[in-house]
């Protein structure tokens, strides 16, 4: 048990500090972050006035699939929050937030088996309200049930969803075994 050669400190500092490489893809992400709320914004600006045409407004069914569009879109805005801050905290560094009050509870907290489940819960998620659009339009205009589009979202949802019972099950199995 020597000291370490010079050398090998050097390397495994500079290993330490590229963590910093990720930083450019945490901001390209926040950038996206705001991409995503001005379609939010966009389809809320189509969606309102529709609302309160007179006469000839929107079905419930019309509404119902607004609104679903504008969750997906927050689901999906709350998944780029989730992997910004988890992503950040696990890989490049804790977010130093001296005196700031409103910071989420689970901040800081979310590990990356805990990252995971919550980025495949929000997949599943988005893809359930996809698939649920997808059943609602069924019928509308006249225009015929595309049967291979249907079988192909049913099967790539239940693919995200098995995904993320083999996740959780794996991540259940991991914690039961001892720690090496």
């Amino acid at each position: 048990m020597g000291l370490k050669p010079k050398l090998e400190t050097a390397f495994e500092r500079l290993l330490f500090q590229s963590r910093w490489l990720m930083a450019p893809f945490y901001v390209g992400l926040a950038i996206a972050l705001f991409m995503l709320m001005i379609v939010f914004l966009r389809e809320l600006a189509y969606y309102v006035p529709q609302a309160f045409a007179a006469g000839h407004g929107m079905s419930s069914n019309d509404a119902i699939l607004a609104v679903l569009s504008l969750v997906d879109l927050s689901l999906a805005g709350n998944l780029l929050l989730i992997v910004m801050f988890s992503g950040y905290e696990n890989f490049v560094s804790k977010l130093d937030l001296d005196g700031e009050t409103d910071r989420p509870p689970w901040m800081g907290t979310v590990d990356f088996s805990g990252l995971k489940m919550k980025l495949i819960a929000s997949i599943v998620a988005i893809s359930g309200i996809q698939l649920l659009k997808f059943f609602m339009n069924i019928g509308k205009d006249g225009a015929p049930v595309d049967q291979a589009e249907a079988m192909w979202g049913v099967l790539i949802h239940l693919t995200f969803v098995t995904s993320g019972v083999l996740l959780a099950l794996m991540d259940w199995l991991s914690s039961k075994t001892d720690k090496h």
